[in-house]
């Protein structure tokens, strides 16, 4: 495959799976499967969440938090890596990457946060019962939401804007399907420390588990299947 110059207008090129167009075509696929569901299930448990008010409780509140983060997250990589698995044109702008860069750090970061905050909530259910509707009370979740958006947001902000200032020069291929920290360390002029990403593992943790986390945390729950049923009209 030949590898255009991309040095002409500052961007890069995916390299991926270019020299594997079986693989490729069926990496397209699967991406496109799990994409779709990824959308479908969070998108789905925002608007039950919305919609039954049995569900209007501070565990559920955050739970439409993490599927709107899952679907920002999938939404500022695979658009990208599907037109990218799709054909020859494997090119990002600098830009491009700097604000998928941007967004998957902020997203990575605060649903770390959220995912604490849950644990939290789910500590404050069990084992502070009396207490619980004054320590979770909706302001407090609100607050605790606002907390882990604008912490992911200003952590992902420092780290991107020190990310730019490392001169490149490696050159413009990214041999990963993502724009990542460790893949743009490895095109800097100075001396870094990384950890190398598997591409398969970039893919399991940028779609499979976007995908898988609306079944482990939400749908199967008893309470969202009784929504699920009501809003289809079984119940």
């Amino acid at each position: 495959m030949v590898i255009p110059n991309t040095s002409s207008f500052g961007g890069f090129f995916l390299l991926g799976f270019s020299e594997q167009p079986l693989l490729e075509m069926t990496l397209f696929v699967i991406t496109v499967v799990f994409y779709l569901l990824t959308l479908l299930a969070n998108m789905a448990i925002i608007i039950l969440a919305h919609l039954d008010p049995r569900l209007h409780t501070p565990m559920y509140f955050f739970l439409t938090h993490l599927s709107l983060m899952d679907l920002c997250y999938t939404t500022s990589t695979v658009p990208q890596l599907l037109f990218n698995l799709q054909g020859p044109g494997k090119i990002i702008r600098y830009g491009g990457c700097v604000g998928q860069l941007y967004v998957s750090l902020a997203l990575g970061s605060a649903e770390c946060i959220l995912l604490a905050v849950m644990a939290v909530d789910h500590y404050v259910a069990g084992c502070r019962p009396l207490h619980y509707a004054i320590l979770m009370h909706p302001c407090i979740c609100w607050q605790l939401a606002a907390t882990t958006w604008l912490t992911g947001l200003a952590s992902s902000l420092v780290q991107t804007v020190l990310i730019t200032q490392v001169p490149l020069c490696g050159g413009n291929v990214i041999d990963h399907v993502f724009c990542e920290v460790p893949v743009l360390l490895k095109l800097a002029c100075v001396d870094t420390t990384f950890q190398n990403q598997d591409k398969f593992l970039a893919l399991l943790y940028g779609i499979v588990t976007p995908a898988l986390n609306p079944f482990i945390y939400t749908l199967c729950n008893k309470d969202m299947k009784g929504a699920l049923r009501k809003m289809i009209g079984k119940d």
